[in-house]
């Protein structure tokens, strides 16, 4: 068993009770600060509060302490081989400056201890710093040197990317549903879309590499022509509120297309999974962080004079 104790903290050139207010959105659908699309989202069962359960990615916890604008306390569950807590609190220090302090303490037991040597502790303090980042950019206005990945953190970043689940083709996918008559194969391909991640499909077609014809496009959904070598075929670039999916429908209608297809439809899986995926993860990096769309939908509010402005 190895005993873990580790410790951030920035100053913050904002007020107490305005980073305060940021950090009691943690979790929200407008989280100002935890720094997805780049990782996974933080969710809770239900509003910041004692008792609330969740966590972020495989990483699990339930909320045992929270003092509004200045102290959350996260504990993590013993049977996940790392027991103990993390802690993000905001101490002012005068009228126009604060602390933040992130604090990880915990017993890390089996296999877990080189876990976390090699992987966890390099992801968390690269998460943990990038919190920071996303505080001072809503807070303080900008950050002046936000965190920069490793080479290993980068590689971690890739290898650990979500992948995409198959599905039948979706009922909402209507266009790619009705191109084809009868056709000899189909198959679809689902990612969940993050919060800052483009709903226009347009914005998704970096996924099919070759820039094949749009035929159509309608209710967030987007058809384009993949015919090649004979076959006949469609594929689908739907964008709802929660995902992103692509479909694709397939016809041979010679025996030079079946022939083809014999042999393509092996690989074709494999394929669409990994530029689906490809594609999710290069549009979630190059997102805005937390702390600019929070910057952002702030200006779009003060400009209209209404707090609620969309």
């Amino acid at each position: 068993m190895t005993a873990v104790r580790n410790v951030h903290e920035r100053v913050i050139e904002a007020p107490a009770a305005a980073v305060g207010a940021l950090l009691d959105r943690l979790s929200a659908a407008d989280d100002p600060i935890f720094p997805t699309p780049a990782w996974p989202r933080m969710r809770l069962d239900g509003p910041l509060a004692v008792g609330a359960d969740g966590g972020h990615g495989r990483i699990r916890y339930h909320v045992t302490a929270y003092e509004p604008g200045r102290r959350v306390r996260f504990d993590t569950p013993p049977d996940g081989g790392l027991d103990g807590y993390h802690e993000l609190t905001v101490a002012p220090l005068g009228a126009e400056r604060c602390r933040v302090r992130h604090v990880l303490e915990c017993e890390v037991r089996g296999l877990l201890r080189l876990q976390w040597a090699c992987v966890i502790r390099h992801i968390h303090d690269t998460m943990v710093e990038e919190i920071f980042d996303n505080i001072e950019r809503a807070a303080a206005g900008g950050v002046a040197r936000p965190v920069r990945w490793s080479p290993w953190v980068r590689l971690l970043h890739r290898l650990g990317w979500a992948r995409p689940r198959a599905i039948a083709i979706p009922a909402a996918a209507q266009l790619v549903r009705t191109s084809l008559d009868r056709p000899d194969y189909e198959d679809a391909y689902r990612m969940e879309l993050l919060p800052g991640m483009p709903r226009d499909p347009a914005a998704w077609t970096p996924i099919l590499r070759d820039a094949f014809p749009v035929l159509a496009q309608a209710g967030g959904e987007l058809l384009l022509d993949v015919n090649t070598a004979g076959l006949t075929a469609r594929a689908s670039i739907l964008v709802d509120e929660h995902d992103v999916t692509l479909s694709t429908v397939v016809r041979a209608d010679s025996l030079r297309a079946r022939l083809y297809w014999a042999v393509v439809k092996r690989v074709h899986p494999f394929m669409a999974r990994a530029m689906l995926r490809r594609t999710h993860r290069a549009l979630a990096l190059a997102a805005p962080s937390a702390g600019e769309r929070n910057r952002a939908a702030t200006g779009r509010a003060s400009a209209t004079g209404s707090p609620d402005a969309p």
